[in-house]
């Protein structure tokens, strides 16, 4: 580098980039960040602030911890004073009156959102560039405010007074667009742990609506039977595996609707195992779980681990009508002083997993989880919800995920080092968190139908064709306890494709 910069050049670069905490790269950009001025205008006490920041940015961050921050910086006038750039009298002033935040940067916050953009996009138009970039986000601040409002609301009212439980919720668009993001309760983030995007935990049955959308691809219908009853697998070099309710009963013969809005383990089980648990793998993962998956039966109980923004991104996929999501925060990257963008995202729909109308009968089943289900207490007062709970053994990890017409969000809550909650259930403060900050979010939006089937009409009508009427999702009729063929359900998505593949590569090409 020295032969090619000068030691000005190269302390310049650096100045210009070095990580600030609270998303802030450059010490222009954190001064702006802190204190909502150039850093060409800055006096000694906020100078100093921002130059402590550089040896430990997250830790040091004034919007994390300003009195910890303001520490840091006497430690750096005292110095100045000492080396002789700051007189007595100014090192005494600036220590009177230390630097403190500008109001935008009180109310501010997103850094883990901030960070995520940064580790998600290119390097050479993010982090290694040297040249002044234009970040367009899917951001939206008050949606922020919302998700980091209610984790606030409910750690303060219905936690314990000091406890180091965590909790996470992403908020995004349907089309897998990120609006908001609190990676755990140090709600500034900026370069710490993003528990919303890096903990991998097991969803428990906030993984079942994979195994029903499995099945509803296949031909089930959402009033279809299956048994709840006792039931043991013999598992290849781990014995046998007998899955139990958390009711510690059995319900017998119920419909797929009713096996979800109970959350019975025993029949999501049994129903995996009927379709083929590594049918249920492939629809997960084509819905966007990419962590690995469990080949054992109690994949259908979420016992493999998934983060929260992938969890998030398969429910959207329920929502938009089947089509996967790969879940996005970057819209447009522009150079400065360039009027064409060098990278532009207007969505992150994928290919189609599911039929629109397996989507429907699913979103409907899920909507019953809130109305009558362990879901409950997510319920809106003037808009339909779909929904599903998480608990997982031992309640280490508590989930709700859910959606409406117009957004889906995901909360997760439990220790960072796997202790067990105590009292908690995904349908309680998981739940609370998800209600309050999604009420906030629509307090001003008109209450659109989810887009779901209407269960009277398919019981009814068992010869319409698929179509959308008045907010009703209505699809094609099979009588109850028949199944379509693989490859013939209207809609087929790459499940079917993929199903038709293995059978031709095996038997060879069918009429």
């Amino acid at each position: 580098m020295e032969l090619r910069y000068s030691k000005a050049d190269i302390l310049s670069i650096y100045l210009n980039r070095a990580y600030l905490g609270a998303g802030s790269r450059g010490f222009e950009a954190a001064s702006q960040r802190y204190f909502g001025i150039s850093s060409t205008e800055v006096n000694p006490q906020q100078a100093a602030m921002l130059a402590g920041l550089l040896a430990a940015p997250s830790y040091y961050a004034p919007t994390r911890n300003l009195e910890r921050a303001q520490e840091r910086a006497n430690v750096v006038l005292n110095l100045m004073e000492r080396e002789g750039y700051l007189s007595g009298n100014a090192a005494d002033r600036a220590r009177a009156v230390p630097a403190i935040l500008s109001d935008a940067a009180t109310q501010d916050s997103g850094g883990y959102f901030a960070d995520w953009i940064m580790q998600s996009g290119p390097d050479f138009l993010t982090t290694e560039t040297t040249e002044d970039v234009i970040i367009r986000t899917t951001f939206d601040p008050d949606i922020q405010a919302a998700a980091e409002a209610a984790i606030h609301n409910v750690f303060t009212n219905d936690v314990s007074e000091g406890s180091q439980a965590q909790a996470a919720i992403i908020v995004m668009s349907a089309d897998g667009a990120v609006r908001a993001m609190v990676g755990g309760r140090d709600l500034s983030g900026g370069g710490l742990f993003n528990r919303a995007t890096q903990a991998l935990r097991q969803p428990g049955s906030a993984f079942k609506p994979f195994v029903y959308a499995t099945a509803l691809e296949l031909g089930w219908r959402f009033d279809d039977i299956i048994l709840d009853a006792p039931l043991t697998i013999n598992v290849p070099g781990s014995g046998s595996y007998s899955p139990e309710n958390y009711t510690r009963e059995f319900y017998g013969e119920v419909t797929l609707t009713e096996a979800l809005q109970r959350s019975l383990n025993t029949a999501a089980v049994r129903l995996s195992e009927e379709v083929g648990r590594d049918l249920v793998r492939t629809v997960a993962s084509e819905f966007g779980i990419e962590s690995d998956l469990a080949a054992g039966p109690a994949l259908a109980l979420g016992a493999s681990e998934s983060t929260l923004i992938e969890m998030t991104g398969a429910y959207a996929g329920i929502l938009n009508g089947g089509s996967a999501v790969r879940p996005y925060g970057l819209s447009e990257l522009r150079l400065m002083g360039e009027s064409e963008p060098m990278f532009v995202q207007e969505t992150g729909i994928r290919e189609r997993v599911i039929s629109e109308f397996a989507a429907a009968q699913l979103t409907y089943m899920m909507s019953q989880v809130v109305i009558g289900g362990s879901g409950q207490r997510a319920a809106l007062p003037d808009r339909p919800v779909a929904g599903k709970t998480g608990t997982t053994n031992s309640t280490r990890d508590a989930w709700f995920v859910g959606f409406t017409a117009d957004y889906v969000a995901g909360v997760w809550m439990g220790y960072d080092d796997n202790r067990p909650l105590s009292g908690v259930t995904g349908g309680g403060l998981p739940a609370e968190i998800w209600r309050q900050a999604m009420e906030e979010i629509h307090a001003d939006l008109p209450a659109r139908p989810l887009p779901m089937i209407d269960p009277i009409a398919e019981a009814r009508q068992p010869d319409r064709g698929t179509e959308f009427v008045d907010g009703i999702f209505r699809g094609p009729n099979t009588p109850r306890g028949t199944r379509v063929p693989i490859g013939n359900a209207q809609g087929q998505g790459n499940l079917g494709d993929a199903i038709n593949n293995v059978l031709n590569s095996i038997f060879g090409p069918r009429p």
